[in-house]
């Protein structure tokens, strides 16, 4: 018991009952807004940066190719070594998204089957929000990749200009 509750229930503010009351909607908080956290991560993932990877690879799997097509196999090579390395890193990054989005989506659902708030809030804490650094490590990463004008969000370095 925090030493702000001690002086409710000291001065009679609140009863005891009151205050597990209070304790419990305070876990109940939490993990709501962890769980929504974790939807909308895993939506934005999913649905917006992972399709935009996959089009932005595209075009330059388009572009290897193109240079294969024009350009001898020496020059070829020294010359699409750079989009070729390019291509690996984005299915890497959205290979790393894809599995962490999944485990999360995982994780989420056994702290729901718990029966105790308490524990619910300790597997959202331990558990489902350990993958949100995790998956922005790799969003972050493809950010710095992927073309600007395809990009669906603001990037960092847009949001710092912005009045």
């Amino acid at each position: 018991m925090c030493i702000r509750d001690r002086l409710y229930k000291k001065h009679g503010i609140l009863t005891e009952r009151e205050l597990i009351a209070r304790y419990e909607i305070t876990l109940e908080q939490y993990t709501r807004k962890i769980q929504i956290e974790s939807r909308v991560l895993g939506d934005l993932a999913s649905n917006h940066i992972i399709p935009t990877a996959i089009r932005y690879q595209n075009m330059l799997i388009e572009n290897v190719k193109g240079l294969k097509e024009v350009l001898d196999q020496k020059t070829y090579v020294k010359l699409s070594n750079t989009q070729i390395q390019a291509i690996k890193e984005i299915s890497e990054h959205v290979n790393g998204i894809k599995t962490k989005v999944a485990l999360m989506l995982e994780e989420r659902k056994k702290a729901n089957r718990l029966e105790s708030t308490g524990e619910q809030a300790l597997a959202y804490s331990q558990h489902v929000r350990s993958y949100f650094d995790e998956i922005r490590k790799h969003v972050d990463k493809l950010e710095l990749l992927v073309d600007d004008e395809l990009w669906p969000l603001p990037k960092y370095r847009e949001l710092l200009f912005i009045r």
